[in-house]
C-alpha cells in the first residue's frame, strides 16, 4: 500500500539511506536524474514564440515517472528532495511539471526540501522546513539551457558545411578550447632567451666570524645598490666578469635581518579547489574526482551502513557551519597540543564571484569519522579522496604555521656588488602538522638554515659558480591549472568543469598526454574559425559576463526572456552572415591565421612550407570532410599531403636542451640523414630521419611501359595478359633509439647518437659456449644477451663501448637465475621450442614459422612438478603436435573428347 509521504531524490543509493532515516511512514523513490530534456532536434527552442521549449521524456525517465505515479494517491504529500543547487531545482521542476501534465499530482502542492549532507540530523531538519520551488533558480536554468541549445544547434550545422571535420561548438566549451589553443600558440612562438646566474660559497673569516667553517651559499642580486633583473646577465663573457669581481673582491657582511612570518591554512574545499588538489596530489581527473565525491556524499554504495561521509560536493562556498567548526575544534583540542588550536574559530570568505547556491564548503559530515575509522568500508580511491577532504577541513581550523626568515646581505668592494643569502626555519608547525597544500614533497624544502653570523664579519668566496639558463615556454595546461584559469576568468561553473573537459576530449579537439593538454588539428582550426568570425561570442569577457547575467537571473534581478532576446537578435544576424562565407575564402583566412603556428618563422618557415615531393610546390592548408590537412599548391600535378599537426608539433616539448627547443638537430650521419634528439611519451630518444623522397624529375627515369596505362588490346588486336599489380612498398619508418638514464639529453653528441642508433651490437663471442654476446637497450635499460638469457648492465658499464672481456666477466659472475631459458629442440614444423620459467612456474615457448617469413609465438603451461632439466622435445610435441603430412595431390583425369556424329562416321570407314 502506498505511503502517505513520498520523497523523490535523484539516485537509488541516496534513496536507500534517506529511507532508513525517515522510517516506514515515508517512501523514498529515485528519479535517476533528469526525467526529460530538450528534444534533440532543431526548433526545440523557439525564439519567435518567446523562447518556448519543447521537452521530451527519455525512456529511462518514462520508467521512473511511471514508478512515481504508481506510488501517488490523492492524499499523498510529495517532497521534492533533489540536490541543493540550480540543476537540482530544475530536476524538481521537471518532475512537478510532468506529473501535473499527466494529472498524477495529488491535491496537496509538492514541497521542496533541501539538505547539504545525508545524515539523519540534516534530513530530519530539512523535513521541518519545506518550501516551494524557487522559480528564480528555475529561470536561470531555463536561460542557460536555451543559450547552450541555441548556440550548439544553430552554429554546428554551419560548421559542418563551412568547416568540415568540426563536430560541434559550445558556448562555454569553445571558450575553454580557446584557452588551450592560445597556450599552444604561445609555446609554438616562444623564443628562448639566454641568461646567467651567479652563486658564491662563502666562508666567514676574521675576528668577528662566529661560524668560520660553515659554508653559506649567496646569490648575486644587486649592482651599485640596484637590483639586477633576472635576465640582466646575458652572456658567458658578462658572467665571467662578475665572477672575477666576486672572487677578487673584499666581502663584508652588511646586514643580517630576521623576521617572523605566519602561513595560514587554506580554506575548506570548494568544487574547484577539490578538483585541483585531487589532480595534484592523487592524480585524479576532474570527472573521476566528482564521481568519487558523489559516492562519498550519497553513502549508499559504501559497506556497513556508513551513510553519507561528506557534504554536498557542488559548491563555491568556503563557509563551514557552526556545528562543523565546533566539531573540528573539539578534535584538534583532543588530539593536538593546546597551541595548535586558535583562540577563536576561523571563518573564510568565498572568493568566487559566481558562488553556487549551496552555502557550505565540502567537509566531512562527522569529523569523528577519521579516515582510519572508515578505511574498512572504502575502496582505496574513495579513502584517498575522503582523507584529503577530512584533513583539509580539520587543518582549516588549526593555528597558523610560524617561520623565521633570515636574510644576510654581503657587500663586495663597498656597494659595487651585493650577494644575498636567505634562510627559513620552522618555528611552529601549526596546521602543517596535519596538512600540506600542494605536493607533499614541498614540505622537504621548508627548512633552509643560515649559520650564526656577526655584524661586519668578513668572508671569502671559496667558490663562485656561473650557471647558464634559458627562459622556459609557458607550460601546457593540466586539468588542475585549466580549472584554476577558468575559475579565475569566470568561464562556466565548477560543477560543469569536468563535463566541459570531457566534451573537448570526446570530440577530439584536445588530448591528454602525461597529464597535459595537447591540441588536435580540428580543435586548432575550429578555435581559429570562431575567433575570426565569432569573436564577440567566444571571448573570455563575453562568456564571463554571461555567467554574471545568469546569476542575476537566479537572484531575481534579470528577466530571463530579456537576456535571451538581447543575445539572440545579434547572434542570429551573425549566423545569417556566415551563410555567405565561401569555402576557399575560409581556407585562405585560416591559412593566414595559422601560418606562424604551422610553419614557424624565418628560415624554419621556408623549409617547412616547401613540398617534400615536388621541387617547386608550397604546402597550403586545406579543410576536407575528415578535417584539416596540408596539400601541395601544384595539385593535381602533385598529390602530396601532410598532417599539419605533426609538422607543427610532432614530439615538440615544453623542455629545452641548451636553449634549443626539441627536436634538437645534432648533425648528419654518413648517409646524409639528419640526426635529432626528441622526446616522446616514454622519454628522450635519438632519431635518424628518413631519406628524402625522389622528386618529380627522378620519376622520369621510369620506363615508358611503366608510365603508360596498359591497354587491353595490342596493335594486332590480340588480348594482352593482365599484369599482376605490384605490391605497394612498406612505408619506411625512422630509426630510433632510447637515451639511457646514464646520459643527460644535453650531453648527447652526434657520435654518441650514431652509436645508440647502431644498437643492438655484437660485442664478441663467448669462448666457452661459442655464442655471440650482444649489447642493447631495452625498456628496463641497457643489457647483455647471450643465447636466450639477458644480463642487466649497471654502474659504470656502458653498453656503447663495453669490451668482450668485461662482458664475459659480467655473465660469468652474474647470479644463476632459476628461470634461465633452454632450447629443448627444433620443432618438425620449424622453429625452436624453448623451456622457460616465470613466477607461476615453467612453460614452453615455440616460435612457429608462418607465411611471409614471420614467426608466431605459441605458449603452453607445464604442470607443477615438471622436471625441467630432463624435459625433452618428444614431451614438448605432445603440447605442440606437428602438422599432419599433406596428402599427395591426385592426378587429374583427362577429359574425354566429345565426338560428333560426323566424327563417328569418319572413324568407321577408316582402314
Amino acid at each position: 500500500m502506498p505511503s502517505n509521504n513520498l520523497v523523490i531524490v535523484e539516485s537509488p543509493s541516496k534513496a536507500k539511506t534517506i529511507n532508513k532515516y525517515l522510517g516506514s511512514n515515508f517512501r523514498v523513490i529515485a528519479s535517476m536524474g533528469h526525467v526529460r530534456d530538450l528534444s534533440a532536434k532543431s526548433g526545440s527552442v523557439n525564439p519567435d514564440n518567446n523562447f518556448s521549449m519543447t521537452w521530451l521524456v527519455n525512456p529511462r525517465g518514462e520508467k521512473q515517472l511511471a514508478a512515481i505515479a504508481d506510488a501517488i494517491t490523492p492524499d499523498t504529500q510529495v517532497y521534492l528532495a533533489t540536490d541543493p543547487d540550480r540543476e537540482g531545482e530544475a530536476i524538481s521542476w521537471h518532475l512537478a511539471e510532468e506529473l501535473t501534465r499527466r494529472k498524477k499530482m495529488p491535491r496537496a502542492a509538492p514541497q521542496r526540501i533541501v539538505f547539504h549532507e545525508i545524515t539523519e540530523g540534516a534530513i530530519k531538519e530539512a523535513m521541518q522546513h519545506p518550501r516551494g520551488l524557487d522559480h528564480d533558480l528555475i529561470a536561470a536554468y531555463l536561460a542557460r539551457r536555451a543559450l547552450d541549445y541555441l548556440v550548439g544547434y544553430s552554429l554546428s550545422p554551419i560548421l559542418w558545411r563551412k568547416l568540415p571535420g568540426s563536430r560541434s561548438a559550445g558556448r562555454v566549451q569553445s571558450t575553454a578550447l580557446r584557452l588551450i589553443v592560445e597556450r599552444e600558440m604561445e609555446i609554438r612562438n616562444f623564443q628562448a632567451v639566454e641568461y646567467w646566474s651567479l652563486t658564491a660559497a662563502l666562508l666567514a673569516t676574521g675576528k668577528n666570524a662566529t661560524a668560520p667553517n660553515i659554508p653559506l651559499t649567496a646569490a648575486l642580486t644587486h649592482e651599485g645598490g640596484k637590483r639586477l633583473d633576472r635576465l640582466a646577465i646575458t652572456s658567458k663573457t658578462m658572467a665571467d666578469d662578475y665572477k672575477k669581481r666576486i672572487q677578487q673582491g673584499n666581502i663584508i657582511l652588511r646586514s643580517l635581518e630576521s623576521r617572523e612570518v605566519r602561513r595560514h591554512p587554506a580554506a575548506p574545499f570548494t568544487t574547484s579547489t577539490l578538483q585541483q588538489e585531487a589532480s595534484r596530489k592523487l592524480g585524479f581527473t576532474s570527472s573521476r574526482t566528482m564521481q568519487i565525491a558523489q559516492q562519498l556524499y550519497e553513502g549508499g554504495g559504501l559497506g556497513g551502513g556508513v551513510g553519507g561521509l561528506i557534504s554536498y560536493m557542488r559548491t563555491d562556498s568556503t563557509l563551514l557551519s557552526g556545528e562543523a567548526i565546533a566539531a573540528a575544534r573539539r578534535y584538534i583540542a583532543k588530539h593536538y597540543s593546546p597551541s595548535h588550536l586558535p583562540a577563536s574559530p576561523r571563518q573564510y570568505k568565498t572568493k568566487s564571484k559566481n558562488a553556487q547556491e549551496a552555502h557550505e564548503a565540502i567537509r566531512p559530515t562527522n569529523v569523528a569519522r577519521t579516515p582510519d575509522s572508515v578505511a574498512g568500508y572504502l575502496r582505496s580511491d574513495q579513502l584517498a579522496l575522503y582523507k584529503l577532504i577530512w584533513q583539509r577541513t580539520v587543518a582549516s581550523q588549526m593555528e597558523s604555521a610560524v617561520f623565521i626568515q633570515t636574510t644576510a646581505s654581503f657587500d663586495v668592494n663597498g656597494k659595487e656588488l651585493t650577494l644575498t643569502a636567505t634562510g627559513q626555519t620552522i618555528l611552529f608547525d601549526g596546521f602543517l602538522k596535519l596538512y600540506q597544500e600542494g605536493k607533499d614533497d614541498e614540505a622537504a624544502e621548508e627548512n633552509r638554515t643560515i649559520p650564526p653570523l656577526a655584524s661586519n664579519s668578513a668572508a671569502i668566496a671559496k667558490d663562485v659558480s656561473a650557471e647558464k639558463h634559458f627562459t622556459d615556454p609557458p607550460p601546457r595546461y593540466s586539468e588542475a591549472s585549466l580549472i584554476k584559469k577558468m575559475e579565475e576568468i569566470g568561464i562556466g561553473r565548477p560543477s560543469t568543469y569536468a563535463n566541459i573537459i570531457n566534451i573537448l576530449q570526446t570530440r577530439e579537439y584536445v588530448r591528454l598526454e602525461k597529464k597535459r593538454f595537447f591540441c588536435e588539428n580540428r580543435g586548432i582550426v575550429l578555435s581559429a574559425f570562431l575567433t575570426r568570425y565569432y569573436n564577440d561570442y567566444f571571448n573570455y569577457n563575453f562568456t564571463a559576463q554571461m555567467e554574471d547575467d545568469l546569476d542575476e537571473v537566479a537572484n531575481g534581478k534579470y528577466d530571463w526572456h530579456e537576456l535571451l532576446r538581447k543575445f539572440w537578435e545579434a547572434f542570429a544576424q551573425r549566423l545569417k552572415d556566415s551563410e555567405n562565407l565561401l569555402h576557399e575564402n575560409i581556407q585562405a583566412e585560416m591559412q593566414s591565421v595559422l601560418t606562424d603556428y604551422i610553419f614557424g618563422m624565418g628560415e624554419e618557415r621556408a623549409n617547412k612550407q616547401k613540398c617534400q615531393k615536388c621541387s617547386d610546390g608550397k604546402l597550403t592548408l586545406q579543410i576536407g570532410r575528415y578535417g584539416p590537412y596540408l596539400s601541395c599548391s601544384n595539385y593535381p600535378n602533385c598529390d602530396y599531403r601532410a598532417n599539419f599537426e605533426k609538422l607543427a608539433l610532432e614530439e615538440q616539448s615544453d623542455e629545452l636542451i641548451d636553449g634549443v627547443p626539441l627536436p634538437k638537430f645534432l648533425g648528419k650521419d654518413d648517409s646524409g640523414r639528419d640526426i635529432n634528439v626528441k622526446k616522446g611519451p616514454y622519454g628522450f630518444y635519438v632519431e635518424q630521419a628518413l631519406a628524402h623522397k625522389p622528386d618529380a624529375a627522378a620519376m622520369d627515369d621510369a620506363t615508358e611501359e611503366d608510365a603508360q596505362p596498359a591497354s587491353d588490346d595490342d596493335a594486332s588486336g590480340k588480348k594482352k595478359p593482365k599484369k599482376k599489380k605490384a605490391k605497394k612498398p612498406k612505408k619506411e619508418k625512422p630509426k630510433r633509439a632510447s637515451i639511457p638514464k646514464t646520459y643527460k639529453p644535453a650531453d648527447i653528441t652526434l657520435p654518441i647518437a650514431i652509436k645508440l642508433l647502431s644498437l643492438p651490437r655484437t660485442i664478441g663471442r663467448d669462448p666457452n659456449s661459442g655464442e655471440d654476446i650482444i649489447g642493447a637497450i631495452g625498456p628496463f635499460g641497457p643489457y647483455l644477451k647471450m643465447g636466450l638469457n639477458y644480463y642487466s648492465l649497471k654502474g659504470d658499464d656502458n653498453v656503447l663501448d663495453i669490451g668482450i672481456n668485461r662482458a664475459i666477466d659480467i655473465i660469468a659472475t652474474a647470479p644463476k637465475k632459476k628461470n634461465e631459458a633452454r632450447v629443448v629442440g627444433t620443432h618438425p614444423d620449424g622453429g625452436d621450442v624453448v623451456i622457460k620459467r616465470s613466477r607461476w612456474g615453467y612453460y614452453l615457448e615455440w616460435l612457429k614459422p608462418v607465411k611471409g617469413g614471420k614467426k608466431q609465438k605459441k605458449f603452453a603451461k607445464l604442470a607443477p612438478g615438471t622436471d625441467a632439466k630432463n624435459f625433452t622435445l618428444d614431451l614438448a610435441l605432445v603440447l605442440f603436435p606437428p602438422s599432419a603430412p599433406k596428402a599427395a595431390p591426385k592426378e587429374k583425369k583427362k577429359p574425354k573428347s566429345k565426338k560428333t556424329k560426323n566424327d563417328a562416321r569418319d572413324t568407321a570407314v577408316m582402314p
